[in-house]
């Protein structure tokens, strides 16, 4: 049972980490039209026109969702770590456990950065633009948070089951 949870936990724990690589790193978060051009708008710089421009002003809501994302990716990738490392020498319930920590944790921040994101973008673009939608990495992130989330629950029932069971006896039978 316990390497079927932990397994399970470590496999959409490293689905969790592509996804949330993948969604930081793209400029495809926010889709709209700016002066009838099509426009992208990333977490680290924005295009039109495919011409792509960093950021130049810092705004705290952008700070913060790349603060949180980058957080929630090195969580991720610790407790992705720890989940395989369980499986080079037996079983260690302290890294099982320490792993679905750290995964649930990498949820959580990713779950934070999306949810200030969204209610910036909401509240400015909604009132400024009329054709805008959210693009795909942005949805790519969402569902990286909810992996991550599913990750570290296998990880701590894993941790649960072990810790549950008895030890086994090491006394022969005569």
């Amino acid at each position: 049972m316990l390497y079927s949870l932990a397994g399970g936990g470590t496999l959409c724990g490293v689905a969790a980490l592509v996804l949330l690589i993948v969604s930081t790193a793209t400029d495809f978060w926010m889709h709209y039209r700016y002066s009838g051009s099509s426009a992208n708008q990333g977490l680290w710089r924005f295009c039109i026109n495919h011409k792509c421009h960093a950021h130049t002003i810092t705004v705290a809501f952008w700070d913060a969702t790349r603060a949180f994302m980058l957080l929630a990716v090195l969580s991720c990738f610790a407790g992705t770590v720890l989940g395989l490392s369980a499986f080079t020498n037996g079983t260690k319930n302290r890294r099982v456990r320490t792993g679905g920590i750290a995964l649930v944790l990498s949820g959580f921040l990713a779950l934070l950065a999306l949810a200030v994101y969204t209610g910036v973008t909401v509240t400015f673009f909604g009132k400024r633009f009329l054709d805008w939608r959210f693009s795909w990495s942005y949805i790519i992130g969402w569902v990286a948070v909810i992996l991550a989330f599913a990750a570290g629950v296998f990880q701590l029932c894993a941790y649960r089951q072990t810790s549950e069971e008895p030890a086994p006896s090491n006394i022969p039978d005569s």
